[in-house]
């Protein structure tokens, strides 16, 4: 049981405007791979959460709430 709020980091990732596979190769990730963290299915690192931070240009509230709901 993962507390990853999916949908709030879906829509970051969308918002974003990169796609899907470009940032899984930014996190050293296959898109399976990413897509499997994204869904709760695995968790994700606490280097993988740092990159997106600043892939995403996520705050720490928003850090804290998708990750650590």
């Amino acid at each position: 049981f993962y507390l990853t709020d999916t949908e709030l980091l879906r829509k970051k990732m969308e918002n974003s405007g990169y796609r899907f596979n470009w940032i899984a190769k930014q996190l050293s990730l296959t898109p399976y791979g990413l897509r499997k963290k994204v869904n709760g299915e695995n968790e994700f690192k606490a280097s993988e959460i740092v990159k997106f931070q600043k892939i995403l240009k996520i705050s720490n509230i928003e850090r804290d709430k998708i990750f650590f709901g």
